[in-house]
């Protein structure tokens, strides 16, 4: 095996370093990749092989799943180039933000408390518009404008639809039971 483990997650792949990728290039090299390195194919060799195998097998699965989902490539991007959104401490964010995340908040709650399930899946279609939309800003601030600041509170606007998601989806899946 002749990767490098100190490569980041884009080289490892052959990919170019940025928030919008080919996701199909991704799984096609990521199949290619642990074919190469897969513990299976080193069952006969010496036990340092074998550790190496399990090493660089994990390294691929943890690379892959971090490209391959939007909000975790765009964390790896932000620390590539040396950007902590300070998710624990810098909860600030635009007040029109905050407002409609209130907005968001009671409108989940009444849909909730009604048992609407058609109102919580019209929120949750709401939402995943208002994502895609965060997600071409977001794609624009670390692409196109090197913007890490801004990328950096658009990734935490992400992280608060991301979690409203998962809420939304959970009060879904309880109507269904």
């Amino acid at each position: 095996m002749n990767l490098d483990i100190n490569q980041n997650h884009f080289k490892l792949f052959g990919l170019p370093e940025g928030f919008a990728l080919q996701r199909d290039e991704l799984d096609r090299v990521y199949r290619i990749l642990q074919s190469q390195v897969h513990p299976d194919r080193f069952t006969h060799a010496g036990e340092n092989e074998k550790r190496m195998s399990m090493q660089w097998a994990m390294h691929v699965n943890e690379a892959y799943q971090t490209l391959k989902k939007p909000i975790k490539r765009a964390a790896y991007l932000l620390s590539l180039h040396g950007i902590d959104p300070k998710i624990e401490t810098n909860t600030r964010m635009p007040h029109n933000f905050l407002v409609a995340q209130m907005e968001w908040r009671e409108a989940l709650e009444e849909a909730n408390e009604a048992r609407d399930g058609v109102r919580l899946s019209a929120l949750e279609t709401r939402l995943q518009a208002e994502m895609a939309v965060l997600y071409r800003e977001a794609e624009a601030e670390l692409d196109q404008r090197h913007d890490y600041a801004a990328a950096a509170t658009t990734f935490r606007k992400l992280l608060f639809l991301e979690k409203l998601g998962e809420e939304i989806h959970y009060a879904i899946t309880e109507l269904d039971d």
